[in-house]
Order: structure tokens, then C-alpha cells, then sequence
């Protein structure tokens, strides 16, 4: 997954001083709703939201309700701000164990889960994709001297992606890191024990540790860590369960060095993985065990508006359709594939995508997945991952590039994360960049938005956070101007995007200045206000065959 724990694992080791004081100065300056601000009326970074909807007010605009499908983790459909913006399958009757609607789904009242098995289990966690590659590959290659050169075209892509996988598997993992964390973890486990106790619930965060006394050692170990994880990513909103779930799934990456991953999916799912066609498996659990991820991205989009609660999605008219693809580890290109022809043959006009991996083994039945959104006119709007890394050049899946070497989808929108001064900086330190190939920059850093527990609000930052803003930004223009396409909605918020006035820092470096249009296409923050008012330019289309209508002779 990329990654939603990713500034949780930049702060395992370190989280001493020297990167908490990082934060130092800067927490909290920020109003919750900084990423919708004015930059010109209040200084903060934002998208201008009210007065986009100044705007559609003078206008008199009338909205169309449009549904967003939200590819993710899960969601809790019993949050009060998300609750009232639940697509519900209208064809669907609701518990009776029938597939009502017969498009091989029982009982997919508010989307679908693809990682759940028919008897209700669940994929929690999962593997890495390189690690899934590096093993499946291994006895055909490993220990074999290989002039690529001589080999064909297949047996030469199987060999530069098993040494790639090789270099990823064994060359990126630390073993001094990993052994840290494997001594550090039954300690943090054992405090995490005596703190779930003595707070009388399963999860809590670093609010409810605050204040909290304890005698127990590793429960004081354990507080101390977590409050310092939440300091150094200005975020006390980070559960104990995240943590430990970090903590896992790096130990993991360690054990994949020498052993082939555990098939979680195959265990639970049991589908035909091999064969794409396979498609009426999973469940309807969409909450499943780990919302955190679709709560929160939810709630950027479309969490309800002026209802007195917590906070304002960007979109006022939608309808947040939820598939559940991704676990705590990397989805399966079958799942992401699927998920995307679901929420398409169910009325999505924009599917949000926070995900993506170092590797895609079966890459054209994504591009096929584009391929049929496009044609049916749908958007797709992608995370551009939170490594640092420039992605002109590096590995990142899904992208809009055609695997057969024949063109990209027109279709596709990839997100880096911005942020603002009193946070950072114009540019998250974290975010993915290209020239290329990512369009626009949008907020995602220390973004409020629901998680949850029914009423529970809180800070995550990611270009998983840029990328619902960006959805949300397309929805709102598309409820109002309903017969713009997916490349103009595409090309309105590109060419209506902010261009930055000033040098950026770039992702990964500690100080280095360079303009943002080295680090994406537009050189721009994406902005409601200017997308909504270049689309009020764009007339519909009058497809040419249609006859003109004349006035009946009397």
C-alpha cells in the first residue's frame, strides 16, 4: 500500500529529538480546514473552496448528485459526517442473501468488499508485492548466469523483473533496522497490553495518553513512544493498533528476505487468482477491520456539509460508493482490476485511488480496467505515493501508461501532496514528483477529516489525503456542469490550477530549492474556486448527427 502509515514508519527510528523537534513550532498553526483556504484572503495553501461556492451561489447553479467510489480499506458507514453520503445500491434489498440486482453481488448495499471470503472472514494484512514477485520468480532465475541479450522478449521482462523484485526484496531491507524493531515490538506489545486495559478500550491514541499515569515500565515505555510518533507527525490521532501494525509489516519485509510470503488472500478469498474473468468473490463487509484509510479519505470528499458536525467535505452533492481492495500490505492487481469495473457498471463517475506498489505482475488487467472507465466516462483520480521518489524514472503502479507500449489513459489525474508554510512547506516532504507524470499538486499534509467511531475526527497526511481533495474538486465541478467529460474535468483542474509563485523544497532533499514545474506537469496547486469558474466557459458538446429541432409548421 502506499502508504498510509508512511510518516509513521519515517519517525520509527526517529522519533528521538532531532526529528520531533521538526515539528517543533509548527503544530497546530494550521486551522483544521487550512486545505480548503484561501491562500490570498486568510495565507494558507488551500483550494479556495468558499469561494467556489460563492461563486456557484451567483450563478444559481443547480447541483446533480454524483456518485464517488473510493477504492481503499474500508469505511465506517456509521460515522454521523459520512453516514448521510453512503451510495446505497438502489437495486439491492438490504440482508436478505440474495444478489437482488444479479451483477453477482449478495448484498453490496454500499459497495463491495474483494479481500473478504464468503464465509465473512477478511484480509487483514498481506504481503508485499515485491516479495509475492521476488519468490515467484526465484526458482527460475535464482543463481543462474544470464546474458539477457540472448533471452526473448518474455524471458527477458521475467528476468529484469525478478532481479528488480531481488534488489527491492533483499538489497532495500535493513536487518539492523529490523532486528531493532523485532527486539523493540514484544515490549511496545506488552505496554500495549497493560495501556488497552488500564483505558478500558481495544484502541486508543496518543489524545487518550496525554494526561494518562501509569507504574507499569512498558507501559510507560510504550506511552512515551507513541506520544513521540504523534508528535513527530503532528498527529495524536495515530492508534495504537496503526503502530503495531507498522511495527508488522515491517518485521515481515524482514522474514520476506529468506522466506516466501504467507498467501493471506489465497486463505480467505479463494478465488481463481490466476484467472481475471473470476470476478463474483468477496464479501459485503466494507468496514472489515481497518477503516482508518476510506474514513478518512471519505470524509475529504464528501463528509456532509453545514450539518453542524465535524467537518465539510469538499463536494456538496455526492454519494461515497465504497470498494474495499487494499489490506495492510499491497493490493493484488485481480482486486484493483475488479474494483474499478465495479464501481464503473454501478454509476461512478469518479473513482478515488489512494494505493500503489513497486510492481504490477499483471498490469494489463489494470490498463484494461482504465481502459473500460474510459470508455464509459469515468475519471480516475490517483495518489502518487509517499516515497520521495521521482516517478518519471521509478517504479509506480498503477499509472496511466499502457504496459503494450500503445498510448496512456486520458482518464487519469496523479496527485502529489502539498502543504503550507505553518506545516512544512509548499511541497510535503514525502510526496512523489515527475515532470511527467504526476499533473498537480494538492493539500495532504496534516489533513482533518473523519475516522473512525461514529463521531471521531483527526490529522492524517499523504498524497492519500491530495488525492480526495483532488476527487472532491472533480465532483463538485462535475454536480454542476454534469456533461463535461473525463478529460476535460482532467484539463480543467490542470489548467485552473494555481501556479506556484515561488520555489518549492523537493521531496526527499533537506533544503533543496527547485520550481514546482520540476516536480509536475502544471507546476501548480490544484484550486475549486478557478476549476469551477473555467468550467462555467465549457458548453456541452452537440454531437454532430444530432438533427436540430425546428418549429412545427401549423
Amino acid at each position: 500500500m502506499n502508504k498510509k502509515n508512511q510518516l509513521i514508519l519515517a519517525s520509527l527510528f526517529l522519533c528521538s529529538a532531532s526529528f520531533a523537534q521538526s515539528s517543533e513550532g509548527t503544530e497546530k498553526k494550521a486551522p483544521n480546514n487550512w486545505h480548503q483556504l484561501d491562500k490570498t484572503e486568510t495565507g494558507f495553501n488551500g483550494i479556495s473552496l468558499a469561494k467556489a461556492y460563492d461563486f456557484i451561489k451567483s450563478k444559481k447553479l443547480k447541483s446533480k448528485k454524483i456518485t464517488v467510489a473510493v477504492i481503499d480499506s474500508g469505511i465506517d458507514t456509521l460515522h454521523e459526517d459520512l453516514k448521510p453520503v453512503m451510495w446505497t445500491n438502489p437495486k439491492e434489498i438490504p440482508g436478505n442473501g440474495k444478489d437482488d440486482d444479479k451483477n453477482g453481488y449478495i448484498d453490496d448495499i454500499h459497495g463491495w468488499n474483494f479481500i473478504g471470503g464468503k464465509d465473512g472472514r477478511n484480509v487483514k494484512e498481506d504481503s508485499y508485492e515485491g516479495a509475492r514477485v521476488y519468490h515467484n520468480l526465484k526458482a527460475k532465475w535464482e543463481g543462474k548466469e544470464v546474458n539477457p541479450d540472448s533471452l526473448n522478449a518474455a524471458d527477458k521482462k521475467s528476468y529484469e523483473t525478478y532481479t528488480r523484485a531481488k534488489n527491492k526484496v533483499v538489497g532495500d531491507v535493513n536487518q539492523e533496522e529490523i532486528e531493532f524493531l523485532k527486539n523493540m515490538y514484544p515490549g511496545l506489545k506488552a505496554g500495549d497490553s497493560v495501556l488497552r486495559a488500564q483505558l478500558g478500550k481495544e484502541e486508543y491514541n496518543g489524545n487518550d495518553l496525554k494526561e494518562l499515569t501509569t507504574t507499569n515500565p512498558d507501559a510507560k515505555k510504550t506511552r512515551g513512544f507513541i506520544l513521540s510518533i504523534s508528535k513527530a507527525n503532528d498527529s495524536y490521532e495515530i492508534s495504537n493498533k496503526q503502530l503495531l501494525e507498522e511495527f508488522e509489516g515491517q518485521m515481515r519485509k524482514g522474514d520476506d528476505v529468506t522466506k516466501a510470503p504467507i498467501a493471506y488472500r489465497k486463505d480467505i478469498v479463494k478465488d481463481d487468482e490466476s484467472n481475471i474473468n473470476d470476478r463474483n468473490y468477496g464479501n459485503n463487509d466494507i468496514m472489515a477491520s481497518t477503516p482508518f484509510h476510506g474514513t478518512h479519505c471519505s470524509g475529504i470528499i464528501g463528509a456532509a456539509r453545514d450539518n453542524g458536525k465535524g467537518i465539510d467535505g469538499v463536494a456538496d452533492n455526492v454519494q461515497i460508493m465504497t470498494i474495499r481492495a487494499v489490506p495492510d500490505g499491497d493490493e493484488h492487481d485481480k482486486d484493483i482490476a475488479n474494483a474499478i469495473r465495479y464501481a464503473v457498471d454501478n454509476g461512478a463517475k469518479i473513482i478515488s485511488m489512494s494505493f500503489g506498489k513497486d510492481f504490477s505482475p499483471e498490469k494489463k488487467w489494470v490498463d484494461d480496467a482504465f481502459k473500460y472507465a474510459e470508455k464509459k466516462g469515468v475519471l480516475l483520480v490517483h495518489a502518487a505515493g509517499n516515497d520521495a521518489k521521482n516517478i518519471d524514472t521509478a517504479f509506480n503502479f498503477p499509472n496511466p501508461v499502457y504496459e503494450d507500449g500503445k498510448g496512456r489513459a486520458s482518464n487519469v489525474i496523479t496527485v502529489g501532496a502539498s502543504g503550507d508554510k505553518t506545516n512544512g512547506g509548499y511541497t510535503a516532504s514525502f510526496s512523489n514528483f515527475g515532470k511527467s507524470e504526476v499533473d498537480v499538486f494538492a493539500p495532504g499534509v496534516s489533513i482533518y477529516s473523519t475516522i473512525p467511531g461514529g463521531t471521531t475526527y483527526g490529522n492524517a497526511s499523504g498524497t492519500s489525503m491530495a488525492c480526495p481533495v483532488v476527487a472532491g474538486i472533480a465532483a463538485l465541478v462535475l454536480e454542476y456542469y454534469p456533461y463535461l467529460t473525463p478529460q476535460q474535468l482532467k484539463m480543467i483542474i490542470e489548467k485552473s490550477a494555481v501556479v506556484a509563485t515561488e520555489k518549492v523544497k523537493k521531496p526527499g532533499t533537506k533544503d533543496e530549492e527547485v520550481e514546482l514545474s520540476d516536480l509536475s506537469r502544471t507546476g501548480a496547486f490544484a484550486n475549486a474556486y478557478e476549476a469551477i469558474k473555467m468550467a462555467s466557459t465549457i458548453k456541452p458538446v452537440v454531437p454532430a448527427n444530432k438533427p436540430v429541432a425546428t418549429k412545427k409548421s401549423k
